[in-house]
């Protein structure tokens, strides 16, 4: 048997610290594993949490990147469904357990056992990465290989909601932040046939927030402008990960409603019971989606045209991205092109 070639890298060794050139072995290619040759890879505001130890204490070194876009160069020789040579992307989750009843009802991401692809386990910021074949999707022809990374994570992630909760074409639909994740959930709401009003509490977004898909634009911290929409939306997709005014929120439902989160708070939020009683409202979160879930939301993508607005960096330039997303300069997902050399 061949010895493996060492992987290069880009790794974290502690928290908050630039990242530095790194390489590992991997280790013989186990039966169900797929390895990726790193063509793009996506810069998600998750990297940022793991490498900065933002949701508690991370295992160093560090590899991040969590939205590959890649070719397959080996197999292991179990593996269903995907051949050498193959464009491919890997997300948030790179292993599920395959036995748990989350898994068997078709939902491992929610399997407890499941591997993060960046959290005790090295993912895309390198030339090579592996994962279990199952949550290695193959990638539609219509789609750039060079933007489309950002979808595995931040795509997948708003599009869940609108096959999980039955969200119709018919109903109003409410985004709150337009950044990395909501400039993608207004894409795919107006794309769904959704009436779709974003939230935002930076007025210079508006026109921009049209552009993107919305039909209507709410400033969130303009008291009668919230009051004007009271009880017209079904669902109000949050997608950002700082406190808001809940009630106020809450108050733009319409009954049966549903308050849904995809951004990780800093704080517990504070709900009144009342409005949830009297309305029948929801409040509710999502993680990334199921496999079956990434495939349909790529193929929604790629029918209805739908890509990330993204800048690029060289993996090179990896410290450089990273700052950028910390400033919050972002507009609106970073995506890094792999460049090391060959020799």
């Amino acid at each position: 048997m061949s010895t493996p070639t060492p992987i290069r890298a880009w790794a974290a060794q502690e928290a908050a610290k630039p990242v530095v050139p790194f390489s590992y072995d991997p280790g013989p290619l186990g039966a169900e594993e797929v390895e990726i040759r790193v063509e793009h890879c996506g810069l998600c505001h998750s990297d940022l949490s793991v490498i900065d130890s933002e949701w508690g204490p991370m295992p160093y070194p560090i590899v991040g990147g969590h939205e590959v876009i890649g070719t397959v160069v080996a197999l292991g020789g179990s593996t269903r469904g995907l051949k050498l040579g193959q464009r491919v992307g890997l997300g948030w989750l790179s292993g599920s357990c395959m036995s748990c009843p989350a898994c068997l009802s078709g939902q491992p991401q929610l399997c407890r056992a499941g591997q993060p692809t960046i959290i005790g386990h090295h993912g895309g910021f390198a030339e090579r990465v592996r994962a279990h074949w199952l949550w290695v999707c193959p990638i539609p022809e219509a789609l750039n290989p060079a933007k489309v990374g950002p979808l595995l994570c931040g795509g997948v992630t708003v599009f869940s909601p609108f096959l999980n909760f039955d969200i119709k074409p018919t109903h109003r639909v409410g985004v709150v932040g337009i950044g990395g994740l909501g400039h993608l959930a207004l894409k795919f709401a107006r794309a769904w046939g959704c009436e779709v009003t974003a939230f935002t509490s930076s007025e210079s977004k508006r026109e921009e927030a049209l552009q993107l898909g919305a039909h209507h634009v709410v400033s969130s911290v303009d008291a009668n402008a919230m009051k004007a929409i009271r009880g017209r939306l079904d669902m109000v997709l949050v997608t950002v990960n700082v406190m808001l005014n809940w009630k106020a929120l809450m108050g733009t439902l319409a009954p049966n409603g549903r308050l849904h989160l995809v951004g990780v708070l800093p704080q517990p939020m504070e709900v009144e019971a009342g409005p949830l009683l009297g309305g029948q409202r929801s409040v509710s979160g999502s993680p990334t989606g199921s496999r079956q879930d990434i495939d349909t939301m790529l193929e929604f993508a790629a029918r209805h045209g739908i890509e990330p607005q993204t800048e690029h960096f060289p993996m090179s330039r990896l410290n450089d991205a990273l700052d950028h997303l910390r400033a919050g300069k972002a507009r609106y997902r970073v995506v890094l092109d792999a460049d090391f050399s060959q020799a």
